[in-house]
């Protein structure tokens, strides 16, 4: 089975990050491996750390069973 790992976020109306602003949600992916994707959560949260309405993720995307 090939997990598949994402970058999700983007920036919230406020810090209790319960509702993100219309437009300025990313994803970034997939990445085969959760070493891939913590890379690419450490650039995006380098870029945003002045913006204390963002936040990002890595998300793990369940495996498929095949049939």
């Amino acid at each position: 089975m090939n997990m598949r790992f994402w970058v999700v976020g983007g920036e919230y109306t406020d810090t209790s990050f319960n509702e993100l602003v219309s437009g300025s949600e990313r994803v970034m992916g997939p990445y085969s491996n959760r070493d891939a994707a913590l890379v690419a959560w450490r650039r995006v949260a380098e870029e945003t750390r002045g913006d204390c309405y963002a936040r990002f993720t890595v998300a793990e995307e369940p495996a498929r069973r095949s049939i």
